[in-house]
């Protein structure tokens, strides 16, 4: 299609060269410059998308990240991104875009519907209409629909293909903003030999002055922008980031940037990331981050070709586009004048200019060139309302004293209501805002942090302004005053003679039916906010999740202010005891790739395997991760599922024997005179009581005295000692050793060592697990020759030979059980012997599942579930072990109060009843139909189904819990909709006395 609406000459596209692009299907052409919404527009594509809510025709309204309409589909398969808007996308040779939000096509909406539903469809219909009947069986099936009509685009189903970078950098000042204000305040700083960095969302420097004919230092503005980027790429200490949005400001004068390195190129090239996230220090930040021009509500006022009249202008200027053939402009101020002008420049006929004004007032020196050209002026009037249907056909004009309105056909409506100060960084740094009457917006008024707003980010409007306050603070951010001279000139321009702006937020609607939208991305409109103030939504923060209004992807840029303002009229206060809502980041939507940037896949930690981990393969094993672990969840049998196979392992384990692999458990060996003293210190027991060939349960605490880790600890000779610890802590064990050693305990002599990879483990358990070990080892297994917690040397017989190996008595299952360590290099040798030994004895293998269903049904405790960072010993029924004989880490502060009151959540075990499954993750509640808020009595921390009990069982933490064995309870999981009658008992449901692990 050819490009109709391009100017033969003008803006910045290179007109030499064509870029072919889709939308809808559709084939286009573009040039190089162009963004998805100018090639659009030059090929006379105005209806490019549908409304949220109503599903209304919409056009491109905007030229930049405050878009509220345009937002496409870009791309297709793994790259496809969803709600990208047109107006910043930069246009590459075969792009391919597409429409959002509609069904089966952007011309033909079933959705459309919605639009005859409105009166329906309120403000806030989501909370009053899907109450009916009053069950949660009904909302869920509500929530299916809710959640269909949910969002607009589709995200990628696949992999993200891209690479993302972060940098970190670190300057004097940080200039947020390439335009007149940014590149003044850049060079003044620069030229004081401040580190500089300059960013810009665009991939041009300029700004609004981009295409323009203005003049600066006597040359023309363009020339001016060359010139001074040329200077600053030139300065060893300048560092230039085009196509880098400043998104959030952080504590310390952190600011995040988001570098789109080539999202400009189809693809990006082998050595380069899609997109690199900057992490940058600054010691001070200057804010040109410009100003967003704001709509006036009237009847219709979302009907395709409605443009901002500053968008319209950008078009025209920037991008050689003429955005229509007939215009009508509607305006309260001066700035919308430029437009008129620049698009009678570009042969669109100007139908009318629309001044709210009275004729009075329209002294400056752009409406006095209007009038001097002979453009049609109808003074104190407005837009009542506009009428078209896939695109604007006409508008209706009226005295706002009142009188008859007249129609006037056009197929552009340009609109300005003012400009507001891009305040949402300043926000963001804890800046305050005050508001201007003069501007009817929030302008920066002061900060903690060294943040300076200038040029129009700071309310100076006008391009003289613009480039004085960026100079003058510029110098000053780079040291020195405001006031101080510079090494280099201020630039200078003609200042232009500028009227007042009359306030106006919206015109009243002729027609009871017609929409006047203040939010076009969210279909929120005049009647909307009206609706939220009658029921009381008159805070801001409650107005704005009622109506949804400012929270779509472009977060109200264009809408806000409209909105507060008709809150304040509907409320009768003033706009600043009305305010504004919270600012949050980041400023325009950033890439959920670039958050984690190269952290994401496999990375230098690798992947940890056991040395039996081929067996577990070869034997139909499914695995989960541990840690950096692979362990065998199960080890399912043909037709069986992983749970039936964990429950048959537990079974067995209890009834014959089974063997499971423990060596990713921590090991950690400690050496030396001092060792025992080391260890009384670490644990709440005794260490230096325990005898050569014995090991004992110890538990470690934190200096809060809350729970850090536990494990057995065996002691191998008179200043040796072997520590196990849980899978996951390992690491932060040996860290927590280390640092006692190094930064506390210098002056102890023990040396430790992780041992974790050097050997491999198996734990035999079941009541036949002794006649497995008789034919295994090579010593007496007898409880009188070998008890409970003995540990000793022996040879493993395995059929390449006798292996050396260390045998330790000690049960996690709660039944007869022992370890085997052998060097890692046997590991396999081993567990092929204990298969073979057991064979005749019902051995089976099992994994994690059932070792968490056996631990669960004799009630142990494992870090994170039971001991979560918030539990001490006696809350989990081992205060026993803190020895009084001396002092260990945390001991000091298990005393404190908090931690000894009566209704401390406590370690107890809880049975289903009535054969109902244990809700996943559930609250325990004394009585569940009570009225909100229902106190929690305590928290469900692990549950599973007992094929030894044959029932649904579960460990938890509640209420005083020791004093409440035998109470019923209930366990409930609203979010799951379910729950059950709990009975509350002793934790150990099975062998409460120790008799198996024993015998």
């Amino acid at each position: 299609m050819t490009q109709s609406f391009r100017l033969a000459a003008g803006g910045i596209v290179d007109r030499s060269r064509r870029f072919a692009f889709e939308f809808d299907g559709t084939h286009y052409e573009g040039h190089p410059g162009d963004t998805l919404a100018s090639a659009l527009l030059a090929n006379g594509v105005h209806f490019v998308a549908r409304s949220f809510k109503y599903h209304r025709p919409r056009g491109i309204h905007g030229a930049g990240s405050e878009e509220p309409n345009a937002l496409v589909q870009l791309s297709r398969g793994a790259r496809t991104e969803p709600n990208v808007r047109a107006t910043t996308a930069e246009l590459f040779d075969g792009l391919v875009a597409a429409s959002q939000n509609r069904w089966p096509s952007l011309a033909v909406d079933v959705g459309a519907l919605n639009g005859a539903l409105s009166r329906f469809l309120p403000a806030g219909f989501y909370y009053k209409t899907f109450m009916w009947p009053p069950t949660p069986k009904a909302w869920l099936r509500y929530e299916h629909f809710v959640r269909a009509a949910a969002g607009m685009g589709r995200a990628a189903s696949e992999s993200d293909p891209d690479r993302y970078e972060h940098h970190h950098a670190h300057c004097d000042v940080l200039v947020i903003g390439g335009g007149p204000a940014g590149l003044a305040a850049a060079r003044a700083a620069a030229a004081k030999g401040a580190r500089v960095v300059v960013c810009d969302e665009g991939p041009w420097w300029g700004g609004s002055l981009l295409g323009d004919d203005a003049t600066i230092d006597g040359g023309r503005a363009a020339e001016w922008i060359a010139a001074v980027v040329q200077w600053l790429a030139a300065q060893p200490d300048v560092t230039l980031l085009a196509r880098s949005t400043a998104f959030g400001c952080y504590d310390g004068n952190l600011v995040g940037l988001l570098e789109r390195v080539t999202d400009h190129l189809p693809a990006p090239p082998a050595h380069l990331p899609r997109q690199r996230l900057w992490k940058i220090r600054a010691h001070a930040i200057v804010l040109a981050s410009g100003a967003h021009e704001r709509s006036i509500a009237y009847a219709n006022n979302d009907l395709p070709g409605t443009l901002l009249a500053g968008a319209a202008a950008t078009y025209v200027k920037r991008y050689g586009v003429r955005p229509g053939t007939r215009a009508v402009v509607f305006t309260n101020n001066d700035s919308a004048y430029a437009t008129a002008l620049a698009l009678r420049a570009a042969d669109v006929a100007i139908a009318a200019i629309v001044d709210a004004r009275p004729e009075s007032q329209l002294i400056g020196t752009l409406p006095q060139r209007a009038r001097a050209l002979g453009l049609p002026i109808v003074a104190e009037s407005a837009i009542t309302g506009a009428h078209g249907g896939k695109r604007v056909e006409a508008v209706d004009i009226a005295p706002l004293a009142g009188g008859a309105a007249r129609r006037l056909d056009c197929d552009l409506v340009c609109v300005s209501g003012g400009w507001n100060p891009a305040v949402q960084l300043f926000s963001q740094a804890r800046g305050t805002l005050r508001y201007d009457d003069a501007l009817a917006a929030f302008v920066p008024e002061s900060s903690r942090l060294p943040i300076q707003p200038v040029g129009a980010a700071n309310g100076r409007f006008g391009l003289a302004a613009a480039l004085s306050d960026g100079h003058a603070e510029g110098g000053a951010a780079a040291g020195g005053t405001a006031a101080a001279e510079s090494v280099i000139a201020a630039p200078r321009t003609d200042a232009q003679r500028t009227g007042t702006l009359r306030v106006l937020w919206s015109v009243p609607a002729r027609n009871r039916g017609d929409k006047r939208f203040v939010d076009l991305q969210d279909d929120v409109t005049a009647a909307d906010i009206a609706l939220a103030a009658r029921e009381g939504y008159t805070s801001v923060e409650h107005l704005k999740r009622y109506t949804t209004l400012g929270m779509g992807p472009d977060q109200g840029k264009t809408s806000n202010m409209v909105g507060l303002a008709l809150l304040a009229e509907l409320t009768g206060r003033s706009i600043p005891d009305v305010g504004t809502t919270t600012f949050r980041p980041p400023y325009t939507p950033v890439t959920l790739g670039a958050f984690p940037g190269r952290e994401c896949g496999a990375h230098v930690e690798p992947t940890r395997y056991s040395a039996m981990h081929d067996w577990h393969l070869e034997h139909g094993a499914r695995f989960v991760n541990a840690g950096l672990w692979k362990r065998p969840h199960s080890y399912p049998r043909p037709g069986e599922s992983p749970e039936d196979a964990a429950n048959r392992e537990a079974k067995n384990v209890r009834t014959n024997v089974g063997v499971v692999d423990v060596s990713t458990l921590g090991k950690i060996e400690l050496q030396g005179k001092d060792a025992a003293e080391f260890l009384n210190r670490v644990y709440i027991n005794r260490w230096d009581t325990l005898a050569v060939g014995r090991c004992r349960y110890g538990v470690m605490l934190r200096e809060d005295g809350i729970v850090l880790d536990d494990g057995t600890t065996s002691r191998l000779a008179a200043t040796h000692y072997l520590m196990t610890t849980t899978t996951a802590n390992a690491v932060a064990v040996m860290q927590h050793l280390e640092r006692l050693l190094q930064v506390d305990w210098p002056d102890l002599e023990v040396r430790v060592a992780s041992v974790t990879e050097q050997w491999a483990a198996a734990a035999v358990s079941g009541p036949r697990a002794r006649d497995v070990l008789v034919r295994l080892v090579d010593i007496d297994v007898s409880n009188a020759a070998f008890p409970f917690l003995a540990v000793a040397e022996c040879q493993v017989r395995a059929a390449a030979g006798a292996i050396p190996a260390r045998l330790f008595r000690m049960s996690y299952s709660g039944e007869l059980a022992y370890e085997i360590h052998v060097p890692a290099d046997s590991g396999r040798a081993m567990w092929d012997a204990v298969i073979a030994a057991g064979e005749p004895f019902g051995l089976m293998p099992y994994g994690t599942e059932a070792m968490s269903t056996l631990r669960i049904e004799k009630g142990h405790v494992v870090i994170g579930p039971e001991a979560d960072g918030r539990t001490t010993a006696d809350d989990l029924g081992i205060a026993k072990l803190v020895s009084p004989a001396k002092w260990c880490i945390g001991k000091p502060l298990l005393d404190r109060p908090a931690l000894k009151t009566a209704d401390r959540w406590q370690l107890v075990g809880l049975t289903a009843q009535d054969g109902a499954p244990m809700p996943r993750a559930a609250k325990v509640v004394a009585d569940p139909d009570r009225a909100l808020p229902n106190p929690m009595q305590g928290h469900v921390t692990s549950w599973c189904w007992s094929p030894n009990r044959d029932a649904w069982i579960a460990l938890a933490l509640v209420a005083n819990g020791r004093a409440r064995h035998g109470e019923t309870l209930w366990a409930v999981s609203p979010l799951a909709n379910a729950r059950v009658r709990v009975k509350v008992g002793p934790p150990c449901f099975i062998d409460p006395d120790g008799e198996r692990l024993r015998a």
